[in-house]
């Protein structure tokens, strides 16, 4: 009980600081804002211009997220499960290794989505450009069809330009809130052909086309490395097998090797080993994000 309570009150001190830190960041990001429009006010005499406030990414990583799992899991298995602090560590740093996997797995398939539902929002639009709508009535009859998380991007764009902000400002933002190839391009289809003018139509269905080209070679790329992961998977798995096999045909021999100083080595060696091979087999058969 003692060492779930100091657990407890560890994890609670962590998420307070945690809580503080942030606003107390977000508080000095207001004054550092307002501190340069009321200089530059003080220097040109006139009313001070607020920047606004910098776009949110669409992709959100939690890197931290990880981390602090890794470290819970090591409190845990140190104080709760009474394990040596070499085999907690390395808990610790799969749990966080894992961490790190799984949310660049889901950054990755919220990444797919939305590309996705771009080039299904781009054929919509295409068709209304090609019976007679606007560059705007196109956009918004995209925005009612999308699902989210597109139609928050679109939904931005068609507000803003309704408003009266400028045009290429509005598709710069577009870019830095999604830095993906595909928006890109997208904006930069609308950016050059509100600048220019001319037939957007054509221009869309081509950027469409080269959109989902780039999924089918994105699932392509994936499928191909597929192979690849469940042979490294399996390995693992018969490596942990032959491990309980042999705890169980000698246990005795098995504990006193792993209560040593070298046999704890070894094997927490080896387990980081799996660890960061698996992370680097996945960075390397991942796509750009």
């Amino acid at each position: 009980m003692d060492k779930l309570l100091f657990l407890a009150v560890l994890v609670a001190a962590a998420g307070v600081i945690f809580y503080l830190w942030f606003n107390a960041r977000l508080q000095n990001q207001a004054r550092h804002r307002l501190g340069r429009a009321l200089a530059a006010s003080d220097e040109a005499g006139e009313l001070p211009e607020f920047e606004s406030a910098p776009p949110q990414p669409f992709l959100r990583r939690h890197w931290f997220l990880p981390f602090l799992a890794g470290g819970g899991a090591t409190a845990g298995l140190w104080l709760l499960g009474g394990f040596r602090p070499i085999y907690s560590v390395t808990g610790g740093v799969v749990v966080a290794m894992l961490g790190w996997q799984l949310d660049a797995m889901l950054a990755e398939r919220r990444v797919q989505k939305i590309e996705s539902q771009l080039a299904d929002a781009i054929d919509l639009m295409v068709g209304a450009l090609r019976a007679g709508a606007g560059l705007t009535k196109a956009l918004e009859s995209a925005l009612r069809e999308s699902p989210p998380p597109l139609n928050q991007q679109l939904e931005e764009i068609a507000n803003r330009i309704e408003l009266g902000d400028s045009p290429q400002a509005v598709f710069r933002t577009l870019t830095e809130r999604v830095p993906l190839e595909t928006f890109l391009l997208f904006a930069s289809a609308l950016s050059v052909h509100w600048e220019v003018g001319g037939s957007l139509a054509p221009t869309l269905a081509t950027v469409g086309r080269t959109i989902r080209d780039r999924i089918e070679l994105s699932r392509r790329s994936r499928a191909m490395t597929t192979q690849a992961r469940v042979s490294i998977i399996s390995v693992l798995c018969v490596t942990y097998f032959i491990a309980l096999f042999m705890w169980f045909n000698d246990p005795g021999r098995m504990r006193g090797f792993l209560s040593t100083n070298i046999g704890s080595f070894l094997v927490a060696t080896a387990v980081m080993l799996q660890s960061l091979g698996i992370a680097w087999s996945a960075f390397l058969s991942r796509g750009r994000i």
